[in-house]
């Protein structure tokens, strides 16, 4: 029996809080686009191990979620993170997605969150001082890109399959 869009969301975050990035690529469909303030255009495979890499790395991370709704075309929920980031600060992100759904499983996932706020728990008096600043934010995005392509690296499950040459 095909789960509805609302339970296809809750098992997505179900696998989240169980840091099982196998069951929550599961839920997305191979043509997946996610994006969120950091990490904004992402697709596929790439945004699979994007889920792999912070389960992998999220040893403390907590995940609640509630207000799931969806119908037949799109959905949208309310989750929050709790994890120490690699600076050693707590960080607490509260954070809404959006979803679109094609072939019983999510094709768009757009998750919108406050990154100054992001910045000033993770990063402390710099991200207190700097992180409104479009500078901070873009080194943000390209240490957090510059990570997911050295995973992706290590991760040969999701690198993008070669052109196939003319015979």
């Amino acid at each position: 029996m095909r789960m509805t869009n609302q339970q296809l969301i809750e098992t997505f975050y179900t696998a989240f809080q169980q840091r099982d990035h196998t069951r929550m690529n599961a839920c997305y469909h191979p043509e997946v686009h996610f994006s969120d303030p950091v990490f904004q255009d992402l697709h596929g495979r790439r945004a699979q191990a994007m889920w792999h890499m912070l389960c992998a790395r999220g040893t403390d991370l907590q995940i609640t979620f509630n207000a799931v709704q969806a119908d037949g075309r799109s959905g949208h929920a309310h989750w929050e993170a709790a994890y120490t980031f690699s600076t050693g600060r707590p960080v607490h992100n509260v954070i809404d997605a959006a979803f679109q759904f094609q072939d019983g499983l999510i094709i768009r996932h757009q998750d919108q969150f406050d990154l100054w706020r992001w910045t000033r728990m993770a990063l402390g008096p710099t991200g207190l001082f700097l992180g409104w600043t479009p500078m901070v934010q873009q080194k943000v995005r390209a240490t957090a890109v510059a990570g997911l392509d050295k995973f992706i690296a290590q991760h040969p499950e999701y690198q993008e399959a070669p052109p196939h040459e003319p015979i």
